[in-house]
């Protein structure tokens, strides 16, 4: 490969197999090239050297970007790291999530870009971006059964929800903090929303006194009414409604809930018998005390058998018209007190009984049977610091979901009160009554 220096050793020339020059230089502690487009030697350094002197004034006001790593190569470090850090720690759900985030949303945006053009403007073009794209698929229109001719009118695709854009920035913080750990990124950009930051508090669905019972008549009604093989799902339903209402444990802790994490004990405090469990959720393992409701619940599902499989007999035992009876196999301390999947069953029935959704249009589902434990204790005068023990959140979660609706929270002789009047002093006109 020919090649020739000029401008003291500052640009180099060379030519491999095509007769072209091309030409290179290091500008900034970046190494550039660049084709002279020339056949002719002379020619070549004429051009290079025009090539590098503009590329010297370039880089003197900044018109150039130095190379640095981009937002693709680190995403790609983030994902190596948290999954192999968080692995026990963190569900494999939520460690899937980051990786969808940024497949789907992340990386067709800023992939291309240095980590550090990332800045707080260049976030929030994301979220108005994000904000002005149809995400939410909605819900298919049913046909009115008394005018089928009448036209279909198609609802329109929503916007993504405040809550999805702020998982994707929390993943987009993980990923800058990953840069900044390895040194890519000297400072976090600033990734708060602008223009008001306090959404609005919404109340979580949940099923009030009369609803509640409303919904565990129906499922007993339900488990009554039906017979066969379809009858232990629907005792194990109603059960599992009263379950959860009277400890108020999340779905994933019922299912992951075992016959040897509970114990029947009789509460020293009150006298009364009470569940104590060993909770293993989403924050490890915790306890939790249950209502004496729930003891009798727990009972039925002890001496409640699984439903025998069905035996084949084979040609002999036909013959012979025997009947195989299969023993009767109750619950182990190692099986699940809530085998199964009963959530389509639960869904159907809160759809015939017309509480699928709260007054606020909110879907209500299994954990909404968590939501109404709590408020029903806060109703009945119960410590809010102890329901958070005991349900293991806390307590700036209870005052801002729960608490913020239940009006058995307000002391009315706090908020009624009026300074006494002192001896001699007049009266003064009272402005909470028209007379």
């Amino acid at each position: 490969m020919a090649s020739h220096e000029i401008l003291g050793g500052k640009v180099q020339l060379y030519r491999r197999t095509n007769k072209t020059w091309h030409c290179s230089a290091s500008v900034g502690g970046v190494q550039h090239r660049a084709s002279t487009k020339e056949e002719d030697l002379e020619l070549a350094k004429v051009a290079a050297e025009d090539w590098y002197l503009d590329l010297r004034g370039k880089a003197r006001f900044g018109l150039i970007k130095k190379k640095e790593i981009t937002f693709d190569k680190v995403a790609d470090q983030f994902e190596l790291e948290y999954e192999t850090i968080t692995e026990g720690l963190r569900s494999p759900r939520w460690v899937e999530g980051h990786k969808h985030r940024l497949r789907l949303h992340l990386r067709p945006f800023f992939g291309a870009m240095g980590i550090s053009e990332i800045t707080a403007g260049v976030v929030q073009a994301y979220r108005v971006h994000r904000a002005g794209q149809a995400g939410r698929k909605p819900p298919k229109p049913k046909t009115d059964p008394l005018n089928p001719d009448e036209p279909i009118v198609m609802p329109k695709a929503k916007p993504p929800s405040r809550s999805t854009i702020h998982d994707e920035i929390v993943t987009l913080r993980q990923v800058l903090k990953t840069a900044q750990r390895h040194g890519w990124l000297t400072h976090l950009p600033d990734l708060s929303p602008p223009y008001g930051t306090r959404g609005k508090i919404s109340h979580r669905p949940w099923f009030s006194p009369a609803e509640y019972k409303q919904l565990y008549t129906a499922t007993r009604d339900y488990a009554k009414s039906i017979h066969g093989r379809h009858r232990w799902n629907a005792e194990q339903l109603h059960d599992f409604v009263l379950f959860i209402g009277n400890t108020g444990l999340r779905p994933d802790e019922a299912k992951n809930l075992q016959h040897r994490d509970i114990a029947i004990v009789k509460d020293a405090d009150t006298g009364q018998r009470i569940l104590e469990i060993e909770v293993r959720g989403k924050i490890g393992v915790g306890y939790c005390k249950s209502m004496p409701g729930a003891v009798v619940v727990y009972e039925r599902l002890l001496a409640r058998a699984k439903p025998a499989p069905k035996v084949k007999l084979t040609a002999r035992q036909r013959r012979a018209g025997g009947i195989v009876i299969a023993e009767p196999d109750y619950p182990q301390p190692k099986d699940p007190v809530f085998p199964g999947n009963h959530i389509k069953l639960f869904n159907n029935l809160l759809e015939r009984q017309g509480l699928k959704e709260d007054r606020d249009g909110q879907l209500r589902t299994a954990y909404s049977l968590r939501h109404t434990y709590i408020c029903l204790r806060l109703m009945e005068g119960a410590d809010i610091y102890q329901i958070t023990k005991n349900c293991r959140t806390s307590v700036e979660m209870i005052e801002k979901y729960y608490a913020a609706h239940i009006k058995n929270t307000l002391d009315t002789s706090a908020i009624n009160r009026r300074r006494p009047r002192r001896k001699g002093e007049v009266q003064a006109p009272d402005l909470h009554t028209d007379e």
